[in-house]
């Protein structure tokens, strides 16, 4: 079995005694927290309690602003791939899917992939959402401003592994809705 990361999205976040009533399945992503995921819960990042594991370690964040980002560095990694078929069957499945699963806000569990490193997972949460999120999130706003090309190119390399992450209405982790 693959650790993964999970994104989902609801009107409301998690609070310390309830989770959202209804929760959509966005995505999955094996062995890591890729660019996509990262890019998503990029605006009004927060920590929120997890709906999945007991540490205060998920992440909630401004869908739309998020769902904007992620869009326009489709569209910017897509000046590049014009021939790569599979790259325009991605976004366009991504942005169709990310549509469809519209709500306020982006709900991250990290809880899979921070347990495999021996840091503490609520400061492994921290780290991502006061450093590795942010700096993400400034890489793909110079790119889709035409002033971070080289970061561009090497995203369009290994795009599989930053943006091809499972899109669909049932993760591993599904919620009843």
């Amino acid at each position: 079995m693959a650790n993964r990361s999970y994104l989902y999205s609801a009107d409301s976040m998690p609070t310390e005694d309830d989770i959202p009533q209804a929760i959509r399945c966005i995505s999955e992503h094996n062995w890591g927290i890729p660019l996509a995921h990262k890019l998503l819960v990029g605006y009004g990042t927060t920590i929120v309690p997890s709906m999945i594991w007991s540490p205060r370690i998920g992440i909630a964040a401004d869908y739309d602003k998020g769902a904007a980002l992620l869009g326009d560095l489709l569209k910017a990694v897509g000046q590049g791939l014009e021939e790569d078929d599979e790259f325009g069957r991605c976004a366009e499945k991504t942005t169709s899917h990310l549509e469809k699963q519209r709500a306020r806000h982006f709900l991250l569990e990290t809880g899979e992939m921070i347990s495999l490193s021996s840091e503490d997972p609520v400061a492994a949460v921290q780290r991502l959402v006061s450093h590795d999120i942010p700096a993400a999130v400034a890489q793909a706003e110079a790119a889709i401003a035409g002033e971070n090309d080289e970061w561009l190119a090497s995203i369009r390399a290994d795009w599989q592994d930053n943006l091809g992450s499972f899109y669909s209405t049932a993760l591993y982790y599904s919620f009843p809705g």
